[in-house]
C-alpha cells in the first residue's frame, strides 16, 4: 500500500505539465438536495481517457470523492478540476479507507487492472462503470459478469458508440428483416498493436509514476517508456491488441442486432510465429453462433492488423441474391451484415442498404429504439433511480469473452469448441492457461 500523495505535490506537477488546463470546480450539490440524489463516485484511473469518462459522468450528476492514478503527471489535469477530491495512488486504499462514504466507481485504468479494481467494488456493493474491453481475461469477465448479477449492482462498459443513434438504425433495419435472415457478418478494423520483443534496456523510473503500482497484478518487469503511458495494448501481460481495442465497439452492434452471447466455436489464424510477449500483428478470427429461438445461427468474422473481408467475393454474392451489379464501399473499418436479400454497412456514423439501387425507395422502419440519454449519464441515472442500463456487464460480459477468445485460439493454436456456460474449451485443454492468469503477490480477484 502507498501513503496518499500530498495536495501540494500534485498540483506542483498541475501546473507545470497542464498549463492552460480547465479548472472547473468539482460538482456542488444544490441546497436542499436530499443526500439520496447523490452518487457518490471514486474514479480510478484519471488521465487520459480515465479523465473524459470522470468528466463525462460529472456533467451527468456524479460527485467525486476521491480520484486514484499511479501517473500524477497524466491525471493532473484532473486533480486540478476537483479540487475537493481526496487523491490516492493505490485504489485499494481509497475504496477501503473512504467506505460507506462512496456508492460507485469509474474504472479506466489499462485492461490488466480492470478487474481487481471492479471486483473490489462490486463485492463492497457499488456500482461499477468500466472502460472496454471489461477484462484482460475471459475468467475475470464472467467473475464481473457473475457478481454484478448476484449483488443487483448497476453497470456499464465503456462502449460509448452504443449511445449514438446510428447504432439504433442499424439494429431496427436488421431486426425489420430489411435484408432477411443475417446469417454472417463482418466486422473489421485496422488497429495493430504488435511492438516486438522485450526492450532490454531499463531506463530510470520517472519520479511522478509508480511503476509497481501500475503493474498491479501482471508479472513484474522493468519500467521502459515502451510500455506507458498509451502502449501498454500491445503486450500480452497488459492487454490483447487490436481484437481487445476494438472488438467491443464494433462487434457490439452485431451482437445487438443478431442477440448474440457465447460462440459454440472460435477459430483464429494470425502472424506467425506467436510471439510470447507482443500481441499478433494481425488476426482474422472466425466465430460461429447458435440459433437463438427463430433467429438462425450466425458466422462471424473478425479482421484486424490491415486485414478485410474477401470483397471481391462479397460483391459477386450481392449481385448473385439481388440480379444488380454493385459495387460495396470500401471502408476503412465497419460491419457487414450479410442477408438473404441484401447487406447492411455500418461504421460509427454511417449506414447503408446494399445494393442501393435496390432500396433507394423502401419504407424504412419508424424509430422503435428511444433516443440515448447519454452513455454515461444514463448509467448515473441508473444508480440513482434504479434499473438497467444498455450495456450492463450481463450484455457487454459475454462481448468482452468473444473478444479475448478470439486470442485465446490464436495464441494456443487451435480452434476452440466453446461450452459458453461452462466456460470450457471441449477439445483444447491447453486453452485453459490462457483464460485466466495467476495475480503477482499482492493481488487478488
Amino acid at each position: 500500500m502507498r501513503r496518499r500523495i500530498s495536495r501540494r505535490t500534485v498540483l506542483k506537477t498541475a501546473s507545470l505539465a497542464a498549463a492552460g488546463a480547465l479548472l472547473n470546480p468539482g460538482r456542488v450539490w444544490p441546497r436542499g438536495q436530499s443526500p439520496n440524489e447523490r452518487l457518490r463516485c471514486i474514479g480510478i484511473g484519471v488521465g487520459g481517457r480515465g479523465a473524459d469518462n470522470v468528466n463525462e459522468c460529472a456533467s451527468a450528476g456524479a460527485e467525486f470523492i476521491a480520484l486514484c492514478d499511479v501517473d500524477e503527471k497524466r491525471a493532473a489535469p484532473t486533480y486540478q478540476r476537483f479540487p475537493h477530491a481526496k487523491i490516492y495512488k493505490d485504489f485499494r486504499k481509497a475504496l477501503e479507507e473512504l467506505e460507506p462514504k462512496y456508492d460507485a466507481v469509474v474504472i479506466s485504468t489499462p485492461d490488466h487492472t480492470h478487474a481487481p479494481a471492479a471486483a473490489m467494488a462490486l463485492r463492497m456493493k457499488k456500482h461499477v462503470y468500466c472502460e472496454k474491453p471489461l477484462t484482460h481475461n475471459v475468467y475475470e469477465a464472467r467473475l464481473l459478469t457473475e457478481l454484478a448479477e448476484k449483488n443487483n449492482l448497476v453497470t456499464q462498459i465503456g462502449t460509448q458508440i452504443h449511445a449514438g443513434d446510428n447504432y439504433r438504425r442499424v439494429v431496427e433495419w436488421i431486426q425489420a428483416g430489411l435484408i432477411g435472415p443475417v446469417e454472417e457478418v463482418h466486422v473489421w478494423h485496422p488497429a495493430r498493436y504488435s511492438p516486438g520483443d522485450r526492450p532490454k534496456d531499463t531506463p530510470p523510473c520517472p519520479p511522478w509514476l509508480d511503476w509497481d503500482l501500475w503493474l498491479g497484478p501482471a508479472p513484474y518487469r522493468p519500467y521502459h517508456p515502451a510500455y506507458v503511458p498509451g502502449n501498454w495494448r500491445g503486450w500480452w501481460d497488459f492487454a490483447n491488441g487490436g481484437i481487445g481495442d476494438f472488438f467491443c465497439h464494433y462487434v457490439d452492434l452485431a451482437f445487438w442486432a443478431l442477440d448474440l452471447k457465447y460462440p459454440t466455436h472460435v477459430a483464429a489464424e494470425g502472424h506467425q510465429p506467436v510471439h510470447p510477449e507482443s500481441c499478433a500483428q494481425w488476426l482474422i478470427v472466425r466465430y460461429q453462433f447458435p440459433a437463438r429461438g427463430k433467429l438462425p445461427p450466425v458466422r462471424l468474422t473478425w479482421y484486424d492488423g490491415g486485414k478485410q473481408p474477401p470483397w471481391e467475393e462479397l460483391d459477386r454474392r450481392l449481385a448473385d441474391m439481388t440480379g444488380i451489379q454493385e459495387q460495396i464501399p470500401r471502408q476503412g473499418a465497419g460491419v457487414l451484415f450479410v442477408g438473404k436479400t441484401g447487406m447492411v454497412l455500418a461504421d460509427y456514423s454511417t449506414r447503408h442498404l446494399l445494393p442501393k439501387k435496390k432500396f433507394a425507395e423502401v419504407k424504412l422502419p419508424e424509430p422503435t429504439i428511444p433516443a440515448s440519454i447519454g452513455h454515461h449519464r444514463e448509467w448515473v441515472e441508473a444508480c440513482k433511480k434504479g434499473g438497467k442500463t444498455t450495456c450492463h456487464f450481463g450484455y457487454s460480459g459475454p462481448l468482452t469473452e468473444a473478444a479475448l477468445l478470439g486470442t485465446v485460439s490464436y495464441r494456443v493454436g487451435s480452434p476452440l469448441e466453446w461450452d459458453g456456460p461452462a466456460m470450457k474449451a471441449t477439445n483444447c485443454p491447453e486453452a485453459e492457461r490462457f483464460l485466466r492468469r495467476e495475480y503477482r503477490k499482492g493481488w487478488t480477484l
